[in-house]
């Protein structure tokens, strides 16, 4: 009798000492989950799956590096912009090269150059010229929306490939490619978040940026490097989305992305005030946003409710965080 109480102590100072916050996001992940497939006698049917995780590919490519930027105290708001920037340059360079194996290859290297350079500029000026980073990013954003419209004359970008659709539209193991991909840049990034001193010296700028200073933490470039991340994955969701598409629509393309990334890292647990987030967080908050919309179509809600569902989850997530700290 005695050992059995011993053993029912230690089991209930174990669960006090668990921190049960770190797996709200799962949590709801599964309660969402076990509601939907209640709701839809469609949700669980293997095709809807594949399509949802297809949709939050693009976003949730995207969120992997904004984790950083708001780990590190930063925003990116022209992330969505951008998508449609550099994926209009990836229909021109693949259409340049005539659509074939050799064009597609140079096309994504162009558009990862180009990401990271965009990334880049943002991380210069927000670091050399002190400028804060909703200001540098609400103003690339519109930079890189009208440059995009500038090139395409307003129309739409078009590729004459029959190869380039391959690449967004194929599967592997009956799961679409952008999903793989979203997979090993999520593991990729787990391990750069939590495994080396990058990571460990992203968190502490956004903790405390004075701080790391003082730990001869070089703070410039840990910030500008966080942009590069962004901007790279930025361009690996255009290459993504154009091919698809196979084309690239200049005034609709990568609207709102810059929402529902940021949406995915704080539902995932990531602090708007930076210092602390995870990436599995992210990737769970944008597989519970992808879901919250796949079931709002499946239940015939009006498409043009789901930014105010996307907000209220957001001011949600916020204030649940308010509350914990």
């Amino acid at each position: 009798m005695k050992t059995s109480k011993t053993y029912y102590d230690r089991a209930k100072n174990h669960l006090k000492n668990v921190d049960f916050s770190q797996y709200g996001p799962l949590l709801a992940l599964i309660v969402l989950v076990i509601i939907s497939s209640f709701a839809s006698p469609y949700f669980l049917k293997w095709r809807n799956i594949t399509n949802v995780l297809r949709q939050i590919s693009y976003t949730g490519i995207i969120a992997l590096g904004m984790t950083f930027v708001i780990i590190a105290g930063g925003i990116d708001l022209s992330v969505g912009a951008m998508t449609a920037f550099v994926g209009g340059i990836v229909i021109i360079m693949v259409n340049h090269f005539g659509g074939g194996i050799l064009a597609i290859f140079i096309a994504i290297a162009v558009a990862l150059l180009m990401g990271a350079a965009a990334g880049a500029f943002n991380g210069l000026v927000i670091t050399k010229g002190k400028v804060a980073p909703f200001i540098v990013t609400l103003g690339t954003w519109g930079m890189f929306r009208s440059l995009t419209l500038y090139i395409s004359g307003a129309g739409e970008f078009r590729s004459n490939s029959f190869l380039f659709p391959k690449l967004g539209m194929g599967y592997f193991l009956r799961i679409p490619i952008p999903v793989w991909i979203l997979l090993g840049l999520a593991v990729f990034y787990g391990i750069l978040l939590n495994r080396t001193k990058f990571g460990r010296y992203a968190c502490a700028i956004g903790s405390n940026e004075r701080v790391a200073k003082y730990s001869a933490i070089n703070v410039p470039r840990i910030k500008f490097i966080t942009y590069i991340i962004t901007g790279v994955n930025v361009a690996i969701t255009s290459v993504l989305l154009s091919s698809r598409l196979n084309s690239i629509n200049p005034t609709t393309a990568g609207s709102g992305f810059e929402l529902d990334a940021i949406a995915a890292v704080i539902i995932g647990g990531t602090a708007l005030s930076g210092g602390t987030g995870s990436i599995l967080g992210t990737l769970i908050g944008a597989i519970i946003l992808g879901i919250v919309n796949n079931m709002l179509n499946l239940l015939g809600v009006s498409p043009y409710l789901q930014g105010t569902v996307r907000g209220l989850v957001i001011i949600g997530a916020v204030l649940i965080q308010r509350q914990r700290s």
